[in-house]
């Protein structure tokens, strides 16, 4: 039996009545692929329903995980600083993810350590993951209709991009699709976090920053 009927789609668990309270909630039940088991819970987005731009990261982290909330934790944190530098107003954004569980492994460094927890350490999900979870992404573009879309990483940037984008190669570029005529991707926030090399860190961070000041003026546009 082919690996993809073991599991129902998405689909299946989406609520009645198409709201995002409403799928916010019908999240925690789905069962579209195995991420579900070793997660705390789903975290579906946040922000307004008419919010002007979306931003789009990979999965959520171990922060995510166990707060239920999107970006609460140390890529958040510069992510949120980063847009406020950029004049991002966060009231007109929504925040969310390609896929809605925390895929992880348990760190050995961690166990030895002698700390009595194991860490959880970031694993990129699976092709076959991310397409399980694109109809909640999916969803959310529906009924939020972002006339921008923020693709953060590469996984977040091929969901929506489709397979041969490259975010090294066309990051900050403006691409207009089908449901938001302005999409433009860039670095994950994890990604510059983790950097080791204090030089490359900043390299990376004016030009994170340097895409999110275009996400800010083309906001500001759209706004009027």
């Amino acid at each position: 039996m082919p690996k993809a009927a073991l599991h129902p789609t998405a689909p299946s668990f989406f609520p009645a009545r198409a709201s995002l309270p409403a799928f916010a909630k019908a999240v925690q039940g789905c069962e579209a692929c195995d991420l579900y088991r070793r997660a705390t819970q789903a975290v579906f987005g946040e922000g307004p329903r008419e919010a002007i731009a979306m931003f789009v990261g990979e999965q959520p982290g171990d922060q995510e995980d166990l707060q239920g909330h999107p970006f609460v934790g140390p890529a958040g944190t510069f992510l949120k600083s980063s847009m406020a530098e950029a004049g991002i107003p966060p009231e007109r954004v929504f925040l969310t993810n390609a896929v809605k569980h925390f895929n992880w492994v348990a760190s050995i460094k961690g166990a030895v350590a002698g700390t009595g927890k194991i860490k959880r350490v970031h694993k990129p999900p699976n092709l076959a993951q991310i397409n399980a979870c694109r109809p909640w992404l999916e969803a959310e573009m529906t009924l939020v209709k972002p006339r921008m879309i923020v693709c953060l990483g590469a996984s977040a940037a091929r969901t929506v991009l489709g397979p041969e984008f490259r975010v090294s190669r066309q990051r900050g570029e403006t691409i207009r699709r089908p449901g938001a005529p302005w999409t433009m991707a860039t670095f994950h926030p994890s990604a510059i976090v983790r950097m080791p090399d204090r030089e490359k860190r900043e390299e990376a961070r004016l030009l994170f920053l340097k895409d999110l000041r275009k996400v800010a003026v083309q906001m500001r546009k759209l706004a009027g």
